[in-house]
């Protein structure tokens, strides 16, 4: 079952956060694309949909550690924090969709 989250009408390099149920996702938009990975940092619970962008990676606001888009890879502070979740995106008729978490 797909999830709509809203209009994808994201400027580049724009990232946002959703509840989806129990669960968080952050959207963002890199080189037209859209891509999503867990929103809460595994680190320190620290939603990443408040950090920043730079180049493919979402750096947490709380302690600067990057997170690859497409992987889920943490590139910036391996030991410090555990790798991300990756959420698959599409967009569907001008909306952006995720598979339904609970559905894995």
């Amino acid at each position: 079952m797909k999830i709509k989250l809203g209009p994808a009408d994201f400027a580049e390099k724009e990232m946002r956060g959703y509840e989806v149920g129990a669960r968080n996702v952050c959207i963002a938009k890199i080189n037209g694309r859209y891509k999503g990975l867990d929103d809460w940092c595994n680190h320190a619970g620290c939603l990443l949909s408040g950090g920043r962008i730079e180049d493919n990676l979402v750096i947490c606001p709380c302690h600067e550690v990057g997170f690859d888009l497409d992987t889920g890879k943490n590139e910036t502070s391996p030991g410090i924090a555990d790798d991300q979740t990756v959420v698959k995106v599409d967009v569907e008729s001008g909306q952006i969709v995720i598979d339904d978490p609970k559905a894995k």
